[in-house]
């Protein structure tokens, strides 16, 4: 199976979410399920039926998260320089709005707009991808065509 690249704060979190389902969201599930077995008829027991629908959903997260942590290929931007790859915290100045955005470019598993975190398989990460400061890169993104300048590249 191919390698998940990942960032090290990005293998940190799942490995966090991971431990507090195992240690904590699981051992509840489970206390929920005897709970509610309690009540007696389980054909008609909604809160049993609940607990048990939740129960799938923590075990399937788990089986993913194992899966995902298993194939992690942990890369440290810290050690990398040069033209933007994996892991470059890259500060983009739209040429039409000037609006400045400032991204990093993670894996999927960890990408999050809202946190400036860029997933890799993004047409704008994708765009960026090779490229180095003052470069002009042209991305097709839902919204239309977009240009952006590179103003800045770091690896932090």
């Amino acid at each position: 199976m191919e390698k998940i690249p990942m960032t090290r704060a990005g293998h940190a979190a799942l490995e966090a979410e991971l431990k507090q389902l195992k240690s904590v969201e699981r051992p509840a599930i489970i206390k929920a399920i005897a709970e509610a077995r309690e009540h007696g008829d389980l054909s008609e027991n909604a809160e049993y039926h609940s607990a048990r629908e939740k129960q799938s959903f923590i075990e399937g997260r788990i089986k993913e998260l194992e899966g995902i942590i298993s194939l992690a290929e942990v890369i440290d931007p810290k050690t990398l320089s040069g033209a933007i790859k994996f892991g470059a915290t890259v500060t983009l100045v739209d040429e039409d709005t000037e609006e400045e955005k400032t991204w990093q470019i993670v894996g999927e598993h960890e990408a999050s707009i809202e946190k400036g975190l860029l997933n890799i398989r993004s047409p704008i990460a994708r765009a960026l991808i090779g490229k180095d400061e003052g470069d002009s890169v042209e991305v097709r993104t839902p919204g239309g065509e977009k240009s952006y300048e590179i103003v800045k590249i770091a690896y932090i």
